[in-house]
């Protein structure tokens, strides 16, 4: 085997480890994965997923407005994290692209959708609330991710700087 082959599986294998990671955090919240537990909450969510719209937040930036006029350590740290979960997506997204070709706006789709179904399931097996301004942050974190691939691929294509 090659070695960029090597470096590809390599990077296919740590991206699977980062989407398990993502998954444990949001909706395990880094409790031990129990698909009892999630059958358990899925026989329940026809009562709860009604609470759940209710208690969710459906208004962009409310959230976000709350967390900067209401600063604590907890809301600065679920803005701040909320952001960097996702980071590593827009770098791994783009990394294992065809011909490292993604665009953006295919990044901003990719990160918006995983983060959708992540908010989605935490109303579905009622373990945490829907929130909208989590896919705005989530999807944000992404594109940062791809700024930084970005920036990458631009410093690699660059020219060797040389002095006269």
């Amino acid at each position: 085997m090659n070695m960029l082959k090597f470096r590809q599986y390599g990077l296919q294998a740590l991206y699977a480890v980062y989407i398990y990671i993502l998954f444990k955090i949001i909706l395990f919240k880094f409790s031990p994965i129990d698909f009892t537990f999630l059958w358990h909450q899925l026989q329940r969510s026809p009562d709860t997923i009604e609470r759940q719209l209710r208690t969710g937040n459906l208004v962009p930036l409310a959230t976000i407005y709350n967390t900067f006029h209401h600063l604590t350590a907890t809301t600065l740290l679920n803005f701040i994290g909320n952001i960097a979960l996702f980071l590593p997506f827009g770098l791994f997204t783009a990394f294992l692209s065809p011909n490292r070709s993604l665009s953006l706006r295919g990044l901003v789709l990719r990160a918006f959708g995983l983060s959708t179904l992540l908010e989605c399931a935490q109303g579905l097996f009622s373990i945490g609330t829907f929130d909208v301004d989590d896919l705005i942050l989530n999807t944000f974190g992404g594109m940062l991710g791809y700024g930084l691939f970005r920036l990458w691929k631009g410093i690699r294509k660059s020219p060797p700087v040389t002095e006269k």
